[in-house]
């Protein structure tokens, strides 16, 4: 056995999953003395995220050396789905597979996983100096993508010191939402340099759906260039980053 983790809540632990399977269903999740890491490229190559959390997420954490796990997210995600109540989650592995064990009193139920041989995630994360960085309500942003959804598939994200506006041109339809830096909405804005780039709207819903609506989200923006979003949920921290579609206008 390479390694055991005990999470004290499974809930806790399938709420930080999603933030992965939101974006890929299949990922190589590494497991060593500091905790885990997962850094992984979505099917179409235009986002990427990078997935880390703490040994001390856990109540219980066991690990020799290190190791590097190929897992169908998407799998895990549904099994996780099936936790009961208040339950314990052990998580190890035996004969290459991963064992998740729900515990509550003297019941438990265990579910074997095979692991997958999949090549190695992204090494690092890109290198871009962001002009602007925005951190907003994550519920009242999710709410402007649900507004968004109702014109057009594509959004642009607009930033300078003055504040933040998000547009969106559809054929029947346009939306524009602006607020100021010192809206209530805004927590924190800093701009060097004025920022605008368009996105896919359902990767930005994919990307967000996982964050607490009492969470605040990261926005790093630079012009025509992938977009970074940050956000934490439970105990883990969760890095995207989106690649734009660049403007002809």
């Amino acid at each position: 056995m390479a390694f055991r983790l005990l999470v004290d809540d499974a809930r806790r632990w399938k709420n930080s999953i999603d933030a992965i399977v939101n974006l890929i269903d299949e990922g190589q999740l590494e497991i060593n003395a500091e905790g885990l890491l997962l850094r992984a490229m979505d099917p179409s190559q235009i986002a990427m995220v990078a997935f880390s959390m703490p040994k001390s997420a856990f109540l219980e954490y066991e690990v020799s050396g290190s190791s590097k796990i190929g897992l169908n997210f998407d799998n895990l995600s549904k099994i996780l789905a099936r936790t009961r109540g208040k339950e314990q989650l052990e998580i190890s592995d035996e004969d290459n597979k991963l064992v998740l064990r729900f515990l509550e009193g003297k019941r438990k139920r265990s579910f074997k996983v095979p692991l997958m041989d999949l090549p190695p995630g992204v090494q690092k994360e890109p290198s871009i100096k962001h002009d602007v960085q925005i951190s907003v309500g994550a519920n009242q942003f999710k709410e402007t993508l649900r507004d968004a959804a109702l014109v057009s598939s594509h959004l642009t994200l607009e930033a300078n010191e003055d504040g933040f506006k998000i547009e969106v041109h559809g054929d029947s339809a346009d939306l524009k939402v602006e607020s100021e830096k010192t809206s209530e909405e805004i927590i924190s804005l800093k701009a060097t340099a004025p920022a605008r780039a368009t996105f896919p709207l359902q990767y930005l819903e994919d990307i967000t759906k996982a964050c607490p609506d009492d969470k605040p989200i990261h926005i790093n923006l630079k012009s025509n260039a992938p977009v970074k979003i940050e956000y934490e949920v439970e105990s883990a921290k969760c890095v995207y980053y989106l690649a734009p579609r660049i403007d002809t206008e």
